[in-house]
């Protein structure tokens, strides 16, 4: 094995589990949402607001971690991400009452808001078949709600809230510890080039798609922000009247380990075929199961959830090939960061319009109904992202 292939799997390999980390300590709140009320003495929509300012931060500072990545160092954000992200999540658990639960989730907010813009940018810099890495990536953001989800469980049920925060937490240090090791022994390097350079779009196409993109990303983040909260309380609800935190817990983890698993088909087809007919007909599929979210119950609730968040998440490899398709190198980390402005920072109001929703209808009907309208609109819309040419998708085939 070359020294180029050893830096790129060991590229792959810490952006993979900088994946896993940006997506767990979320899922780990909501699950948690579930026994704060009784301890904060809150009712559960003003617990689920606690996140809110965490959630903002964690998609408005992405741009600026992505611009950091681009001008000064990838390797050196991705210090900064690991060793801060690991800090906050250990402060959460030692937090004591609701105004520091909200400024340390805020802080894993901060941390948590460097990983995208820069990780997968220095994954496609690093990757070659770039399709392949992106879906393998994906399903370690697919896997970090699942663990979360099945770890938040047991953890609460067992030692308490506060360990389900404190554990992981260690974990990320321990990994952060790792990765500068790497980067003292030169097995994690910068790069500010790709691999296997693909042909630049033409200006007209990088406007072009662009524009549609910043629709199609705004509403597709609105999806998955809104459901991931409300499916541990709409589990918790509608599996059984001796359904608890445990089974909604359960139910969390195989809905999202199932659904990133599809990430590494859906990102060997964007590779071989067209991303944009993956990207459309993903969500064209999802609105008629969010449609069935609003009703279902038991065990065919669970596998309607899994079917649409396996969709959610199979347009993602897609949706990133054709961003770096349309953005130059040099410029992708800041691209990438003003992805997850509009996915993880202004759709990250899916949060507290769940919690809006849920108020003023005391259920969740009104609410995947809004979801399903949003996958018709993001289907809509990217029929409109430009004619990929041949020689484009020969490109990636050969990749």
């Amino acid at each position: 094995m070359t020294n180029a292939n050893a830096t790129a799997r060991a590229a792959l390999s810490f952006s993979c589990l900088g994946h896993l980390f940006a997506h767990v300590f979320e899922p780990i709140f909501y699950i948690v949402a579930l026994v704060l009320p009784g301890e904060l003495g809150l009712p559960y929509e003003e617990v689920l607001a606690l996140i809110i300012a965490g959630k903002l931060l964690y998609g408005l500072l992405a741009p600026g971690a992505g611009w950091l990545g681009d001008r000064w160092s990838t390797v050196g954000m991705m210090a900064v991400f690991f060793l801060g992200l690991g800090t906050s999540a250990v402060a959460v658990g030692f937090a004591q009452g609701p105004v520091a639960i909200a400024v340390t989730l805020a802080l894993v907010g901060l941390f948590g808001s460097i990983y995208h813009p820069v990780g997968i940018a220095w994954l496609l810099r690093n990757a070659v078949d770039k399709g392949k890495a992106i879906g393998l990536n994906g399903v370690f953001g697919g896997i970090g709600p699942a663990a979360a989800g099945l770890l938040a469980g047991l953890l609460v049920e067992t030692a308490g809230w506060r360990v389900a925060f404190i554990l992981p937490g260690l974990l990320v240090l321990a990994t952060g510890a790792a990765f500068l090791l790497f980067l003292a022994k030169g097995w994690v390097v910068e790069t500010k080039a790709d691999r296997v350079p693909v042909a630049a779009a033409s200006r007209g196409d990088t406007v072009r798609a662009g524009i549609v993109l910043s629709v199609t990303m705004l509403c597709a983040g609105l999806i998955y922000q809104a459901t991931q909260p409300a499916l541990p309380k709409l589990f918790s609800e509608r599996l059984g009247d001796g359904a608890g935190v445990g089974d909604a817990a359960l139910a969390v983890t195989m809905v999202y380990l199932v659904a990133g698993l599809t990430q590494v088909v859906a990102g060997h087809l964007a590779d071989r075929y067209s991303p944009k007919l993956i990207y459309v007909l993903s969500y064209v599929a999802q609105g008629p199961l969010l449609v069935a979210l609003a009703w279902g119950a038991g065990l065919p609730l669970v596998m309607v959830a899994m079917l649409a968040v396996a969709l959610n998440m199979a347009g993602i490899p897609a949706e990133n090939l054709l961003l770096a398709r349309y953005t130059p190198a040099k410029w992708r980390g800041t691209a990438f960061g003003l992805k997850f402005v509009l996915s993880f920072g202004v759709s990250g109001l899916g949060v507290p319009l769940v919690s809006l929703m849920r108020g003023l209808t005391g259920g969740f009907e009104a609410l995947f109904f809004l979801l399903a309208g949003s996958a018709v609109v993001v289907a809509a819309a990217a029929t409109l992202l430009p004619r990929e040419r041949p020689a484009a998708l020969s490109e990636a085939a050969a990749e």
